[in-house]
């Protein structure tokens, strides 16, 4: 019997022959993890800027975002596939350093997505930008709680730029913003639900008078959800988290979720293949791209403009 890991390589390697019969280019794009919905949204607009650029795109990820060396290995497949360019999001901003170099030096033109590495040879870097977000989250959080309180905190995991940034600017905004305010807990629920919710469960048992919590990710977000729900605390502890999904809109309509921000993943993954086909095409795109993150609250559900990027068409047929 065939191995799961052999199984995607002759996926990739059937889909790679065929692209390359079509007489179009490549643009390989590997995502931290094809399991988030975050990422599902980022594979759509992937997908929409491979249709309206007239290329082909090659959509390859590990199924969790811990798993950097499978990240590895699907980098290392790419170059030896000879893709025109690639686009990815780490899933470790140090551990992918040296597969990327190797793809440069191969000559093929790198833009990063969504979560930065430790180089400075890419086409663009094209994220949210995270620290800001993280200090939206920060003065948000202490607006519904008064300026003061004990507040904690469920994070993603060690080495992810992205959710790191957030995390930071939450930190540092507390510290210099709110004096009357003490961040009193910090768990990694290493981006999984369920780790993420036990770390939730640790924190409330810990601090029962916790007045706020910030869930950095969406597995952060959908454990402190379920967590907060199990102690009946939704609308008496205020949850600020990060990311959407059917469940955080339905946390928010219940009072769970005080306040959720938004990223523009759609955005992100379009952005993403736009630059690469831009250098392909002998353009300049820019080196930098950092997009807002939006804060959406109960009230803002109705709003034609939130709706679609909740809501999007493409989101109907999943």
């Amino acid at each position: 019997m065939r191995t799961r890991r052999q199984l995607l390589a002759g996926s990739t390697l059937a889909l790679l022959a065929s692209c390359r019969r079509s007489g179009r280019r490549v643009i390989g794009v590997i995502p931290k993890a094809t399991s988030h919905l975050f990422f599902v949204s980022v594979h759509a607009g992937v997908e929409q800027a491979a249709r309206d650029l007239h290329i082909e795109v090659l959509w390859n990820g590990p199924q969790n975002e811990t798993d950097y060396a499978r990240q590895i290995e699907i980098v290392d497949t790419m170059i030896t596939r000879q893709v025109a360019a690639l686009a990815i999001s780490a899933t470790d901003q140090h551990a992918l350093v040296a597969p990327l170099e190797r793809a440069i030096r191969a000559g093929i033109p790198v833009t990063v997505f969504d979560s930065a590495v430790d180089i400075d040879n890419y086409i663009s870097f094209i994220a949210t930008d995270n620290y800001a977000a993280g200090c939206t989250a920060a003065r948000t959080l202490a607006s519904f709680i008064g300026n003061r309180g004990a507040v904690a905190m469920v994070m993603q995991k060690p080495g992810g730029t992205s959710t790191v940034l957030r995390e930071r600017g939450f930190d540092a905004t507390i510290l210099k913003e709110f004096p009357q305010i003490q961040i009193v807990a910090r768990q990694f629920g290493m981006a999984d639900p369920a780790r993420s919710r036990a770390a939730a469960e640790d924190i409330l048992t810990a601090h029962p008078d916790l007045a706020g919590l910030f869930a950095s990710s969406e597995a952060a977000s959908l454990g402190s959800i379920q967590a907060i729900r199990n102690r009946g605390l939704s609308g008496k502890l205020k949850l600020v988290t990060f990311d959407f999904s059917k469940t955080h809109v339905e946390a928010l309509q219940d009072g769970t979720i005080s306040a959720m921000l938004v990223q523009n993943p759609f955005r992100l993954g379009y952005e993403a293949v736009k630059s690469l086909d831009d250098k392909l095409n002998g353009r300049t795109p820019p080196k930098r791209l950092e997009l807002p993150a939006r804060v959406i609250l109960k009230s803002d559900l109705d709003k034609p403009d939130v709706r679609a990027l909740l809501f999007p068409d493409w989101l109907k047929n999943q």
